[in-house]
């Protein structure tokens, strides 16, 4: 095989314009840049025909290949040795078939999810994902990387809502997995080993999901609580009671606790004052948010802690060990220097810890060493290339790294996609 490399970007390009079309590759730009690698070229094919035969020239010729839709989770995971190809799949983007009858959609890889729950919403349904940036995350790096809001709580993460998946293999075939409606059984679940897979294993190029009816009202109960265990024994008993939220969410400093109801407008109202009367109950002050004022706080929400500057980790703890953790960060890393959201009721949190990147490194490893193998993890998500290089950002992965390189292998046994940036180098 050639190695791609010694190729010049004159016949790099040539050969991705015969595969792909006509004007469809470009030399690479320093907004191309992979956590502070540039690229060789970048690719746009306009269909899954297309893309496959990219990838079966990029295979025929050693090219390293890592996919990107709108480029909102480009820098997760280890920074790339070298990339040679970049395969953009922004023009796949239609919604290619709405069921509203059976509450199912196919969706191509490169639509960005507000869009694409624009069009659902003319049959007032939604794919219920809310992801940070629905503006430009596309529905192929939602999936790749798995990715959830504070909906999650309620509908789960995309691994809970696809149902069929279209793939172009590594060697260039293309292949469908899984159905186009709620209830099917047949064949192995590729469609949720490529969720989360970070491109690694295959391009999607289009997915089928389970939908959910719009809401008509919404409320939000926002609670100040005095700190980390109180936030933990609160979320404890919304868990416990009878009440049906679409998220529960917990933010620091200040700790507050943010209760959403989404149904119609009287079942929301009863409910939203049910919760001000637990929190009331556990002496906690409480008040409802509706409207604009409502829209505002998950908007900042949302935004938190992307906009701030320092390393963001995504933690998983068990529901139990929330509160330990919550207090352990807050001492070990101080107040002021630490801010936290994520999903109370499920154990998953975003940190955003600022300092330099010894400093940070220093703090992650703890967090780690606090984290047995089997009961959570700590992932970095946002990093310089400083702190990257004193930390892997995938952290201990315990027994299933055999099984995850076996299945690599399986799908990619060149090694072209995405290569060395997945757990354990993979």
């Amino acid at each position: 095989m050639v190695d791609g490399a010694a190729r010049s970007l004159t016949d790099l390009m040539a050969g991705a314009e015969t595969v792909a079309g006509r004007g469809t590759a470009r030399a690479a730009a320093a907004g191309d840049a992979i956590d502070g690698v540039l690229p060789r070229i970048v690719v746009e094919p306009p269909s899954a025909e297309a893309i496959a035969d990219t990838l079966a020239w990029a295979s025929r010729d050693s090219l390293s290949v890592v996919i990107r839709g709108g480029g909102t989770k480009l820098d997760w995971g280890t920074p790339p040795r070298a990339v040679d190809v970049v395969l953009s799949t922004t023009r796949m983007r239609a919604v290619l078939a709405h069921r509203h009858g059976d509450l199912t959609a196919t969706v191509e890889a490169g639509a960005p999810l507000a869009a694409v729950n624009r069009e659902l919403a003319r049959h007032h349904q939604w794919l219920p994902l809310d992801p940070p940036s629905t503006d430009r995350a596309t529905i192929g790096g939602i999936i790749a990387t798995n990715d959830s809001g504070p909906r999650r709580h309620r509908y789960g993460a995309p691994r809970d809502l696809i149902l069929g998946v279209g793939m172009a293999r590594a060697d260039g075939h293309l292949a469908k997995a899984g159905g186009i409606v709620v209830k099917n059984v047949a064949g192995y679940d590729l469609a949720r080993l490529l969720t989360g897979s970070f491109g690694s294993l295959a391009v999607i190029v289009s997915a089928t999901f389970k939908l959910f009816p719009l809401a008509r009202t919404s409320r939000t109960v926002a609670i100040d609580i005095a700190g980390a265990r109180e936030l933990q024994s609160l979320a404890s008993a919304f868990l416990a009671s009878q009440l049906t939220p679409t998220a529960l969410e917990l933010e620091l400093p200040p700790p507050r606790l943010l209760v959403r109801f989404e149904s119609v407008e009287a079942a929301a109202d009863e409910q939203a004052r049910e919760a001000v009367s637990l929190a009331a109950a556990q002496g906690a002050k409480a008040r409802v948010l509706q409207d604009g004022d409502e829209t505002a706080m998950w908007d900042a929400h949302d935004r938190r802690p992307w906009e701030g500057r320092g390393a963001i980790v995504k933690v998983s703890v068990l529901v139990s060990d929330l509160g330990d953790t919550l207090t352990w960060l807050a001492e070990a890393a101080g107040i002021d220097d630490c801010e936290v959201t994520g999903r109370a009721g499920l154990g998953v949190l975003l940190i955003r810890v600022d300092g330099d990147a010894e400093a940070q490194a220093r703090l992650l490893t703890a967090l780690r060493q606090r984290i047995p193998v089997g009961r959570g993890s700590a992932v970095l998500l946002r990093g310089s290339r400083e702190l990257k290089a004193r930390v892997d950002a995938w952290g201990p992965i315990g027994d299933g790294l055999d099984l995850m390189r076996a299945v690599k292998q399986r799908f990619d046994p060149s090694g072209i996609l995405n290569p060395g940036r997945g757990p354990g180098g993979i």
